[in-house]
């Protein structure tokens, strides 16, 4: 005879929604890899396309750009220079990691193929592209020398350097981004351009092109140094980043000190200053202060000391023989 396992009535609904949570678990993990679509793949200037996009991370602060030089595949091979950066816009992303926004349309800089690029802002790094042709906008071919070479983080990031008088004084800080990249491309890559930015909190990279002298060839490594510098007086946390072909390797965190030289310069300029100041009004009241007449000044007298009195002439206990008086004799 069958056995037959039976399930308390208020269990059945928690066995549906387990086996619906797992259900769903695949579809999801399949769409965490972020993607971006536009409403129209061609746009002319002065109008707008609606861009959305899903398996951001949720609540995540991106950014939109039109850029050149670009495709999909290989990404914006002349990094954010290549981007119409004041026409870009800013999106978060809801709790299910989509958004939605209009973003008008621009000719880059540089001459197409162009993308619309997606960005994540702070946090773990993160990026999307979708072609799009500018209508009326020059088109030009990607540089060839590029194909096959691309470059990818084999180590990690740090900084090398450290702060001294000069900063604790609000001197620029200064460091030392050092990486070590391998060529994982068919093609050596000669003279490769990163580009390195610094953000502090929430505010975009500031991104610099540098240059590297070297050749990597396919399947070698190199390593990498790259100097860093933010502005005079900076200080709070800050985050270095790596980019190279569009793509963002690394990210390393900066914390930067408080030059409290400056404070304390200011503390002693609030201290003295204020006593130098009273010290000479206090001059110039007394020099311009009216004197009364006659009341000219006096040669000091010296004080007289009290003249003590004569004392009398001590006269002696004793007196002569002759006018000492004898024994009375009966």
């Amino acid at each position: 005879m069958p056995h037959t396992v039976r399930l308390p009535y208020g269990a059945l609904p928690v066995l549906l929604a387990l086996l619906l949570v797992l259900a769903g678990a695949g579809p999801v993990r399949a769409g965490d890899r972020p993607a971006v679509e536009l409403s129209s793949s061609q746009a002319g200037t002065g109008g707008s396309i609606t861009v959305s996009g899903t398996g951001w991370r949720p609540r995540a602060l991106l950014t939109l750009l039109v850029c050149g030089q670009a495709e999909p595949k290989r990404g914006v091979t002349g990094g954010t220079n290549s981007c119409a950066n004041t026409d870009g816009r800013a999106v978060t992303t809801g709790a299910d990691g989509r958004f939605r926004r209009e973003l008008p349309v621009v000719e880059p800089p540089v001459p197409c193929p162009c993308v619309v690029h997606v960005a994540t802002v702070t946090g773990a790094g993160a990026e999307a592209d979708a072609a799009l042709r500018v209508a009326g906008h020059a088109v030009e071919p990607l540089p060839a020398d590029a194909a096959g070479g691309r470059l990818s983080l084999l180590a990690d990031t740090r900084l090398r350097g450290s702060g001294g008088l000069l900063t604790w004084f609000g001197s620029p800080p200064a460091r030392t981004l050092v990486v070590t990249v391998g060529n994982v491309g068919t093609s050596p890559v000669k003279n490769p351009v990163f580009q390195v930015g610094t953000s502090h909190g929430v505010f975009a990279p500031e991104w610099q092109d540098q240059r590297w002298r070297g050749t990597i060839r396919p399947g070698g490594r190199a390593r990498i140094e790259l100097p860093v510098e933010l502005g005079a007086g900076a200080h709070g946390d800050y985050t270095v980043s790596l980019k190279y072909g569009g793509k963002v390797l690394a990210e390393h965190p900066w914390g930067v000190g408080r030059p409290w030289g400056v404070t304390l310069f200011w503390a002693l300029v609030l201290l003295v200053v204020p006593a130098a100041l009273f010290r000479a009004a206090l001059a110039v009241i007394d020099h311009t202060r009216p004197r009364r007449p006659g009341h000219a000044a006096r040669p000091a007298r010296r004080p007289r000391l009290p003249v003590a009195r004569r004392a009398p002439a001590a006269r002696p206990w004793f007196a002569p023989d002759s006018d000492r008086p004898g024994p009375r004799r009966p």
